[in-house]
């Protein structure tokens, strides 16, 4: 049984984890696997957004402990899942987590990883690994204080406790709660809706808004401007104001 299904609706696809057995543990063949297949997304221009999920009751429950166990000091040094997120984390098109149940760990860190989440009125966000003597270790402590501030994310790093979904929300972690039994659904029709959009545009503000996290808001501008006007290049922009102007739909080639 693969631990990794995929599905096409149009322009988008659908990832699913698949490891039931272990609660969707991801461990490196799973996230390789994952980095595999969002790097063939990144090639077919057929795609145009990709959403992430696991079952109706858990996304990802971590790491694999049991994995994680046979490693001492040196194979941790070695171990090749740093370069398996940041696989992942060079995804340029659109990438949606739908959460159901819970995002703990790794999980965690990986709809951290996305652009945009919409969790089930059942999820549940955390990063326990303090409770296991460890500490999050694929991006959890700067991307989560990034997202939900200080007080909160130490809050929960140090205490390992999770927040439900509305918490998350209010944070800023989640984009939308949505009742558990519509949430992929909910993250595939919003992905079509981004889909629908001139590729080269949608890739330039991904970069642009990552970029956000890690620039002032100087260096941050002046990115901005950059990649504003590289798409004045592109015939996709032409293709959009003249839809407008024409009161037409547009049809962008990702020219």
């Amino acid at each position: 049984m693969s631990e990794l299904l995929s599905s096409r609706n149009d322009r988008v696809l659908t990832l699913t984890l698949n490891r039931p057995q272990a609660r969707n543990a991801l461990n490196n063949a799973l996230l390789e696997q994952l980095a595999d297949a969002l790097e063939a997304a990144q090639s077919d221009d057929s795609i145009g957004a990709v959403v992430i999920t696991g079952s109706e009751r858990c996304f990802a429950a971590g790491a694999d402990l049991k994995e994680m166990a046979s490693r001492d000091m040196p194979a941790t040094l070695n171990d090749p899942r740093p370069q398996l997120w940041a696989r992942i984390e060079r995804f340029p098109k659109p990438l949606l987590t739908a959460v159901n149940g819970y995002a703990l760990g790794a999980g965690c860190e990986l709809a951290m990883l996305s652009d945009i989440v919409l969790a089930g009125d059942n999820a549940r966000f955390g990063l326990p690994e303090i409770t296991l003597g460890i500490m999050p270790g694929a991006g959890g402590t700067q991307r989560l204080i990034r997202s939900v501030g200080k007080a909160l994310a130490y809050r929960m790093v140090l205490t390992g406790e999770a927040i439900t979904a509305d918490q998350a929300l209010r944070a800023g972690l989640i984009a939308e709660v949505c009742p558990s039994a519509l949430t992929l659904e909910y993250a595939q029709k919003l992905a079509a809706r981004i889909a629908q959009h001139a590729p080269l545009a949608l890739q330039a503000a991904k970069t642009a808004l990552r970029q956000a996290h890690e620039l002032s808001l100087t260096q941050g501008l002046q990115q901005e401007r950059q990649l504003f006007t590289l798409l004045a290049a592109t015939a996709d922009r032409q293709e959009g104001i003249a839809a407008f102007l024409e009161k037409r739909p547009a049809a962008f080639k990702g020219r």
